[in-house]
């Protein structure tokens, strides 16, 4: 395993970097401590998703596919919030891990939601 991360040029590329780590973590506690194998999977899914979500709209084809990247990857967030929140609902997460990660997942569901504003904005502007 490497200890070094990759360097990043904006604090959401990082950010959801990071949290996909915390993400993957995460799916393997909950499968080797409680054989939870359904909605971890689903975590995994869409926790991960995020970041490579930002990460393709580095690359974007247009300021449209940008934006719609990062839109996805607000829905994505949003999706895995509900995991979280159900899995400490359902009682696989206790109220440390949870309170742990719930503001990682709150952070990036505000940078993405003010990232989507700015470009829409942006885009008003220019029509």
């Amino acid at each position: 395993m490497s200890s070094e991360q990759p360097k990043f040029n904006d604090p959401l590329s990082e950010k959801s970097f990071k949290f996909s780590l915390r993400i993957v973590k995460l799916f393997k506690y909950l499968q080797n401590e409680h054989r939870e194998y359904i909605l971890s999977k689903q975590l995994l899914r869409s926790g991960t998703a995020i970041g490579a979500l930002v990460r393709e709209a580095k690359y974007a084809q247009s300021k449209a596919d940008f934006l719609h990247k990062l839109m996805i990857a607000l829905k994505e967030a949003n999706e895995t919030k509900y995991w979280l929140d159900l899995l400490y609902h359902s009682d696989y997460l206790n109220d440390k891990m949870y309170q742990s990660i719930l503001p990682d997942i709150n952070a990036l569901l505000k940078m993405l939601v003010s990232s989507t504003k700015t470009i829409k904005q942006g885009s008003q502007c220019i029509q």
